[in-house]
């Protein structure tokens, strides 16, 4: 069975125009209107909580969230809060697990094998951490993952600090882990940049879901509203 995969880049797009975009390709790749589907993006900052998030893992105060322009969403996601800003790789996969495996987990930890593997290339040496979700140099996370799986269509997905300003990270709990830190590419290389990532991640992602080689890649402005 062939596997063909869109790549749709949005550069630098606001969250809640990115959570719009996600759930109307969602219904599409449910419909079966598309084909799996790989969105790439950074956003401004941003603080987003999942379903079941503590809200007291939000420790910014107002003044805080003003004076650092940042937003915050609760979503539809798991896992509890998190920060995305620029300088983050974030992707947000729409794929339909009837086409790989049906089994959540098994999406969740290959999406981290991704993250290890491309991480590897820089000289990186990434991990897991059991019982923690995401992907960890030593014991600072360097990415977060939280996901929903509906009718097994994917959404939300991943966040890679490149060259994030770990600052940003201030305001909240991160994940809720109190004991762990955060790190990011540059941190280990700093001669990495966002669109090699980029590229990177879309050859892994390639790899260990068995897309074809042959990539659609579709415009951000597309999606311009």
């Amino acid at each position: 069975m062939t596997k063909p995969l869109e790549i749709i880049d949005l550069g630098t797009c606001p969250y809640g125009k990115a959570w719009d975009i996600q759930k109307e390709l969602h219904a599409k790749r449910v419909a079966g209107e598309i084909p799996d589907t790989l969105i790439l993006v950074e956003h401004p900052h941003v603080y987003t909580l999942g379903k079941n998030a503590n809200a007291q893992h939000l420790i910014a105060t107002q003044d805080y969230l003003k004076s650092k322009g940042i937003e915050i969403y609760n979503v539809d996601r798991g896992g509890d809060i998190t920060y995305h800003g620029p300088g983050q790789l974030v992707g947000y996969p729409i794929f339909n697990l009837k086409h790989h495996k049906e089994s959540v987990s098994w999406y969740v930890h290959t999406v981290e094998q991704i993250l290890i593997n491309l991480l590897a290339l820089y000289g990186i040496s990434a991990k897991r951490i059991e019982k923690l979700t995401g992907v960890w140099v030593g014991d600072r996370k360097i990415a977060a993952i939280g996901m929903r799986v509906s009718k097994w269509v994917t959404m939300h997905g991943f966040a890679l600090n490149v060259s994030t300003d770990l600052s940003l990270y201030d305001g909240i709990i991160p994940c809720g882990i109190v004991s762990k830190g955060i790190t990011r590419i540059i941190d280990h290389n700093p001669d990495i940049q966002m669109e090699q990532v980029k590229r990177d991640v879309i050859d892994k992602f390639i790899n260990l879901f068995e897309f074809n080689r042959e990539l659609t890649l579709i415009n951000a402005n597309k999606h311009e509203k």
